[in-house]
């Protein structure tokens, strides 16, 4: 279980994420939901050691997390909104050098463990490609896949619908909701109602840094009136997109 208790992060003054509390089990969803500029990806960035912490406290499984050290042991995975995938090295490559360099595994065993990623996540037929190549539905899936490799114990993805059409926002919804089926922690940082609807979640809005409204998915759509802000902000969204 992933508990954050209280945490803050002030910048030169700026209270950048105010009194963060939310605990995520094995095999739940945290969509951190929320407009541009509400500290979303923040509080990924700082899961991932990307970003400092003012105060708080992070814990896995009742002991404090050493964010200094979930690079090196792979505690913690990251989906980047840009991907960040190696242009210069093939679809199968990038999964490749990943398992050599950083899990340390012989070629063999790395091509093996990369082909079985590639046929899971549909990409097969893709292996000899290179990422401009890719449509943003397979990057995307390239970089969950790479993601995976690592067999981190939680997932983050940060807007990984940003830029796809509603039928990739359904396949990603299906890739992310595997995962917490395969009992990852999984934290997904989104504005996107499309990808909502097809979760089963835990919907924490944010907005100025800190968490306003909390519920589970499936009370929130049974009765979208118990939690006003959360109905207003999707609302809201559907409007501005429609």
């Amino acid at each position: 279980m992933l508990v954050i208790k209280n945490l803050s992060k002030t910048v030169n003054g700026r209270q950048i994420l105010k009194d963060i509390s939310l605990q995520v089990d094995p095999g739940e969803i945290a969509v951190l939901l929320g407009a541009s500029g509400v500290g979303k990806s923040t509080l990924l960035r700082i899961l991932n050691n990307l970003d400092p912490f003012t105060s708080g406290t992070i814990e896995l499984d009742g002991k404090p997390l050493d964010l200094s050290a979930v690079n090196r042991n792979h505690t913690i995975g990251m989906v980047f909104q840009q991907f960040n995938l190696f242009d210069h090295l093939t679809v199968k490559d990038n999964i490749i050098i990943t398992l050599e360099k950083v899990m340390k595994k012989n070629k063999k065993e790395a091509e093996h463990i990369a082909d079985q990623l590639l046929e899971h996540y549909g990409l097969e037929e893709l292996a000899h490609r290179y990422p401009v190549q890719l449509s943003g539905g397979q990057k995307q899936r390239l970089a969950i896949a790479r993601s995976v490799a690592l067999k981190p114990r939680i997932i983050c993805f940060d807007e990984p619908t940003s830029a796809l059409d509603p039928f990739l926002t359904n396949m990603i919804a299906t890739n992310i909701q595997e995962l917490a089926n395969e009992g990852y922690i999984v934290l997904v940082a989104s504005h996107d109602v499309a990808l909502l609807e097809k979760l089963n979640c835990t919907i924490h809005l944010m907005d100025k840094g800190t968490i306003i409204e909390s519920a589970q998915s499936s009370d929130f759509w049974e009765n979208p009136v118990r939690y006003p802000r959360i109905k207003a902000f999707i609302a809201g969204n559907k409007k501005h997109n429609g």
